[in-house]
Parts: C-alpha cells; structure tokens; sequence
C-alpha cells in the first residue's frame, strides 16, 4: 500500500511537471513561430500590400540583412569568432556584379561572371585570414580583420579604373529586371507587375534560399562542433577535433554568403560604391542587429532585420507626424523633431537591449527552459 501510495505521489508531480512545462514551451514555439510566419508573409507580399517605391526598397533590403546578419552570425554566434571584414565580402559580391555588368553590359552572363569572380576572391581570402589569422586570439584577429576591411575599402576608393572610385559604379541589369520591362499587359490584383518587382522576387527566393542553407548547416553535425569550439575550443581539440580547420572552414562559409548577399544588394540597386557596402557604419548595423534578434540564433537575423530595417526607414516619418501632432507643446515638439531620429533609434536600441538581452528569439527560447 505505501509503495502504490509513492508510485501514485510521483505520477501526480510528473503530471504537474509536464502541466507546467509544455505550455510555456509551446507558447514560446508559437509565438516566434507566429512572428517568423507573419514576417515572411509580409515580405512575399509587399508589392501588393503596401505598393509604392520607399516599401518596395525596405522590404528588399530587410532581404539582403536577413542573409548578410545570418551569415555573420554563423561566425559570432555559433563560433564565438569576432570579425569586422565581413562587409568586405559583402562588398566583394557587389563589386563583381557591378564591375562585370560595367564591363560586359547588361545581361545574365555578366552576372554569372561577376558572382562566380566575386565568390572566388572571397573564397580565397576568407581562407588566407582564416589559415594566417584564426591561430591568434581575441582581440588581436578582430584587430586583423579590421585592418583588412580598412585596406580593401582604401583600395577600392583608389582603383577608379575598375571600381569608378568615390563615385561607385552604375550599370544596367537585364531586361527582366528594369523597370520598363512589363510582362502582363493587365494589372494583378491591381498591381502593375513589371521589372522591379520580378527583381524583388528574385531577391526574396535567393534570401529564402540561402536562409534555409544556413539553418541546415548550423542545425548539421558540423554546426555542432562549431557550438562545441564556440564554449571550449580546448576541449574541442583535446576530444579530437581540429578547431583550425573548422574554425576556416566557418569563415570561409560565413564570407560566401556575405558576397551573395552583397550580390543581391548591387542587382537590386543596379549601383555600388565605397559607401554602399564597405562603410563600417554597415558593420555597426550588422552587430546592432545581431544582438536584437539574439546571438546563435539563425532565426534572429530575421526578427532583427525587420524590426531594425523598418526602426530606421519609417522612424523619421513617425516623429514628423508627432512632431507635428505636439505642437501646441513646443518642448515636447523639438524633442520629437525628425531631426533627431538617430536619439531616438538609440534609446530603442537601449530599451531592447534592457528588456531583451539575450535577443528576442533568446529571450523567448529562455522562457521555453
């Protein structure tokens, strides 16, 4: 009897246990589920949504962040390497696309040429830092690629020849991909479909793409023992792994992505310059976002390149029209004043990080433990 009593005890804390447990994690996993949904519907549907020019251009560069975040947070978050070359390569893709299409005119051809010729550089310098550099420590390799990062953009504001210098270069895509270029002679859905958005679409399955190829490397064998590196690499070495070669081999993946993201960059805005894709501002953006989404978490590349993508385009625009709405209270209105968005997306940046400081889907995973 008193054995059957404890049996029945355990079963009634299990049932309780399990009471307490799934329905967090559940909520949890619905709700990042939810938002990762509702964002992804969102971007499919832009066009038709919300038609203008300005939407069209933040939604499409919520698509190349998405890649770009992702692909450096497969080097911070899940191998704890701190790099700021990453929009080297970023600027490496839209360089090829822009240098290739400048020379060769404007077709599919030059944009087969110019990725194939970017990824090559990229493949071979991202290696060269990996194999020469990734044996240093800390601070002293973030130090490296920085002063990588600064020779690649002096060098590309120097070369005019070939980069068209402080300028930036400006070429023409195919014709698919102008705006001119109408493929139905009838509005869809009310929406006249015409190059433009072809080349969005064009973005949006390449970012979806390559999104769901790093998720499957980072949830693969490999992308475990990157994790393990990421918490010990000594204990990773001593069980018998080589932490240099897969440390390499994680930049080396990390920088291609870069240069495809940088490649879809250049093709949407069919220009590249110093300033587009090599300014260290950008490098500032890529960390702001990684730590808003949440570091090691593929996921959060995605909430936190929409929250900051759209934060920064339609900020201003919301503090004209509060400005404007206070402005029987002077104070209150200069505060609000359009002119200081850049206060404003700090405090944001500082309330996020306040109330979310393992990220949002980091906080939401820690609430389904």
């Amino acid at each position: 009897m008193a054995a059957a009593g404890r049996l029945r005890a355990e079963q009634v804390r299990a049932r309780r246990c399990c009471t307490d447990f799934f329905p967090t994690t559940c909520r949890a996993a619905i709700i990042l589920a939810a938002v990762l949904l509702a964002i992804f519907v969102a971007l499919a549907l832009t066009p038709f949504l919300i038609p203008g020019v300005k939407a069209l251009n933040v939604a499409a560069k919520v698509l190349v962040f998405i890649v770009l975040v992702a692909s450096f947070d497969l080097l911070l978050g899940y191998t704890g390497i701190v790099s700021f070359a990453h929009t080297m390569f970023f600027g490496i893709g839209a360089y090829g696309i822009a240098i290739a299409s400048t020379r060769m005119g404007a077709g599919w051809g030059a944009i087969a040429v110019g990725l194939g010729g970017a990824l090559a550089i990229s493949l071979v310098l991202a290696a060269a830092i990996g194999l020469f550099s990734l044996r240093v420590r800390a601070i002293f390799f973030s130090m490296i690629t920085l002063a990588f990062a600064a020779a690649f953009q002096t060098l590309a504001s120097q070369l005019s020849e070939f980069t068209g210098g402080e300028d930036g270069l400006t070429f023409k895509m195919p014709e698919w991909l102008s705006p001119s270029f109408e493929p139905f002679e009838n509005p869809v859905f009310g929406i006249t479909i015409d190059g433009r958005t072809l080349c969005y679409y064009l973005l949006f399955v390449t970012a979806v793409v390559l999104f769901l190829a790093m998720l499957r490397i980072v949830n693969s064998p490999f992308g475990r023992v990157l994790q393990a590196i990421r918490e010990n690499e000594f204990r990773a070495e001593a069980i018998g792994y080589r932490v240099v070669v897969y440390r390499t081999v994680s930049s080396v993946l990390s920088a291609l992505f870069a240069t495809l993201a940088g490649a879809m960059l250049a093709i949407w805005l069919r220009y590249n310059g110093p300033d587009t894709t090599l300014s260290f501002e950008i490098m500032l953006d890529v960390l702001l976002i990684v730590v808003i989404g949440g570091m090691g978490t593929v996921y959060g590349a995605v909430i936190g390149s929409g929250l900051f993508v759209v934060a920064q385009s339609y900020l201003q625009d919301l503090l004209r029209v509060a400005s404007e709405g206070t402005a029987s209270l002077p104070r209150l209105s200069a505060l609000l004043s359009p002119d200081r968005w850049l206060l404003w997306l700090g405090v944001l940046f500082v309330l996020s990080v306040y109330y979310f400081p393992t990220g949002v889907v980091g906080r939401l995973r820690a609430r389904a433990t």
